[in-house]
């Protein structure tokens, strides 16, 4: 079985404070029973420490038989630092506008090398001049970009459940994506 990842991003490129937030939601999600409060050697990266699954996570998903409970591989580890999110097979580096509705992915793509060392979290549409933070952008596929993400290793099979993910988005205070990945 190949192994995978449902990585929840809030839709903000520079998040204010977002190791203390990053606190908060894993207090959260301990209290909840979903994660264990202790990390493990139960990642894939970050030398394999994460918080391991815990029982409470069959609550949040639609498909508890396919949580990670068995497997190695099974742990939440959070990013902290500016980081693109996509699918890594199969994604289709295509964007839209919101103002004017053209495709713009190939120039989007194209200025990721100046937002991912923080030299702005914009993109200006290169065809009506629309300018927000770049995840203000339509994407076709789930992706985010931000210095905050939340990596479920081998549980995106099991399907967040929506009212889950609306509550993760409050608790952040700002929207997300969910980018499924198979690695």
């Amino acid at each position: 079985m190949s192994e995978q990842q449902a990585i929840i991003v809030p839709q903000i490129s520079s998040f204010p404070g977002h190791e203390a937030r990053s606190r908060a939601i894993v207090r959260w999600l301990v209290q909840q029973n979903i994660i264990e409060q202790q990390l493990t050697t139960c990642g894939r990266s970050f030398n394999k420490m994460a918080y391991g699954i815990a029982p409470g996570a069959r609550r949040v998903v639609s498909h508890p038989h396919l949580l990670p409970f068995d497997q190695s591989v099974r742990g939440l580890e959070i990013v902290y630092k500016r980081c693109i999110f996509t699918p890594q097979q199969g994604f289709l580096e295509e964007a839209g506008c919101p103002q004017c509705r053209q495709e713009i992915g190939e120039a989007l793509f194209d200025s990721l090398e100046e937002w991912m060392p923080g030299h702005t979290d914009n993109f200006i549409c290169p065809e009506c001049g629309h300018e927000d933070d770049i995840n203000g952008f339509l994407f076709l596929q789930p992706c985010g970009f931000s210095n905050l993400g939340f990596i479920f290793n081998n549980w995106a099979a099991a399907a967040f459940k929506p009212s889950f993910l609306d509550e993760f988005a409050e608790r952040l205070g700002y929207p997300v994506s969910l980018v499924q990945v198979e690695c």
